[in-house]
């Protein structure tokens, strides 16, 4: 069997036994980044230097204690690079940013290294994660590696691409109103989406601070679990870290379903295309038959999710954004006077996407519209995040698609931002109000494009959805891109 037809799990595992080095699982994965990427453009930089000093001392660790507690034992794991890393360029792929190098490393990056993992990379992604589609990078679009006219999706649309193609065996990307789920989907990969609160966001530059969380991508569930399990617990550095125990999510893996109540939303197929809905009315047969139990439940305010995420992030990356000036970091244009250096800066330094939503989240805070626009999106929340908890009361998961089409074509929608928005019309919702949510792949289009089914559970109750994801994925039916080489 090929080294990249194996999981992270069997690689962390022959790297802890000895019978594969992490220097040699390292090298393999950055000849197949070399010979792969120049087409797919996942990563926007290789760290070659620093991964494979970061295996070598995994190799040495093990030789001097071979009964070390390293759970992802010398696995190359790409990080997208809204991910700060010490001594590594983090350009959120925006000019802005061109050759900022970071002083320290995210809390997820320390926790990936602590686990003796070999941090390979950073990833191409929709500029400040702000995007749909991965064409929004200053560097460049990614390709979807089922079909390289289609995008990858986004904002996380290279951290998807790399895990799908074994560029790496597992990555690390942001999730706000859909990042990794969307892309997982269109990319046919697992991808968890953490209760806000679950894993620390110190060392992730800010888009929305009360929606973005760090969530990992793998080829399978149990891969995405021990991944999760790494990633996740208290920090003291965040102040909206939770203090809640991290259970062994790994160890939901093969526990029994039966009996699992699982909540199917009135409609909630209306407006996708036929695929889509084939394939979500077959995964809700195919859970009832693994023995759960069908609930229809019902989002009233679920239709208002867009227009509710399109005021709270857009304000809230107005706010954030502001510190990208000219001044103090990143790219600087001088003007005749200090608002003319702003001024010039900013124009220079972001993409048409992200002026667009400062503008949107500038207005909506400006006076006369903060309480008719952001102060009333902030009610329509609650009542969202209301909605769920009622829904909670009758069962124990939830059920809707991940996204209402395939993955779309390189510039289909760029031209057109709401019908790129429309893209996250699932994943709005979840991210809103702050609870778990993974993407597991469900079944194909006629095409042969990956479409992915999205389960969604109260607060801290992650591991509901890997013990139900790992489940569907034994009897999905679902064949992930075959990795060759």
């Amino acid at each position: 069997m090929s080294l990249f037809q194996s999981t992270l799990i069997e690689v962390a595992t022959a790297v802890r036994s000895q019978a594969l080095s992490a220097v040699e699982v390292t090298q393999a994965t950055l000849d197949r980044i070399t010979a792969l990427d120049p087409e797919i453009n996942a990563y926007l930089y290789v760290d070659r230097e620093g991964a494979l000093a970061a295996a070598a001392q995994v190799d040495r660790t093990l030789r001097d204690n071979p009964n070390a507690q390293l759970p992802l034992a010398g696995v190359p794991i790409g990080l997208k690079d809204t991910l700060c890393t010490r001594g590594v360029r983090t350009t959120c792929a925006s000019r802005i940013l061109e050759g900022y190098i970071p002083p320290y490393d995210a809390h997820v990056v320390e926790q990936l290294r602590a686990a003796g993992a070999v941090p390979i990379g950073k990833l191409n992604l929709d500029e400040f994660a702000m995007g749909s589609s991965n064409e929004n990078s200053a560097f460049g679009v990614v390709r979807n590696p089922w079909d390289k006219a289609r995008t990858p999706g986004g904002s996380s649309g290279g951290a998807a691409a790399a895990t799908a193609l074994g560029l790496a065996f597992g990555t690390l990307g942001s999730d706000t109103g859909g990042s990794v789920r969307q892309p997982g989907s269109y990319c046919g990969v697992t991808a968890i989406k953490p209760t806000y609160g679950r894993v620390s966001r110190y060392g992730l530059i800010a888009f929305a601070s009360s929606l973005d969380q760090v969530g990992p991508l793998a080829r399978n569930m149990r891969d995405a679990a021990r991944l999760l399990g790494v990633i996740a617990g208290h920090d003291a550095r965040d102040a909206t870290s939770a203090v809640v125990p991290v259970p062994d999510y790994e160890a939901e893996c093969g526990r029994d379903v039966r009996g699992m109540r699982v909540g199917v939303v009135k409609n909630i197929t209306e407006g996708c295309e036929p695929a889509v809905v084939q394939a979500f009315q077959a995964a809700s047969q195919r859970l009832a038959k693994l023995g759960c139990e069908l609930v229809e439940v019902d989002l009233p305010h679920q239709r208002y999710a867009l227009s509710v995420y399109y005021i709270v992030a857009t304000a809230e990356a107005s706010s954030n954004l502001a510190r990208f000036d000219g001044m103090r970091y990143g790219l600087r244009v001088s003007g005749e006077e200090l608002q003319n250096t702003y001024r010039k800066t900013r124009s220079a330094g972001f993409g048409a996407e992200v002026k667009r939503r400062i503008m949107l989240g500038t207005y909506v805070l400006s006076a006369g519209y903060y309480d008719a626009l952001y102060l009333k999106a902030q009610k329509v929340r609650t009542l969202i995040r209301d909605d769920y908890a009622k829904a909670f009361t009758r069962c124990d998961v939830l059920l809707t698609p991940t996204a209402p089409t395939p993955a779309f074509r390189l510039g289909e929608k760029i031209a057109d931002p709401l019908a790129m928005y429309m893209q996250d019309i699932f994943t709005l919702p979840p991210s809103l109000a702050g609870i778990p949510a993974v993407s597991v792949p469900c079944g194909s289009s006629p095409e042969g494009l990956p479409l992915g089914l999205q389960l969604c559970a109260p607060h801290f109750e992650e591991a509901r959805l890997v013990r139900l994801g790992h489940a569907y994925e034994a009897v999905s039916g679902f064949k992930p891109l075959a990795l060759n080489a």
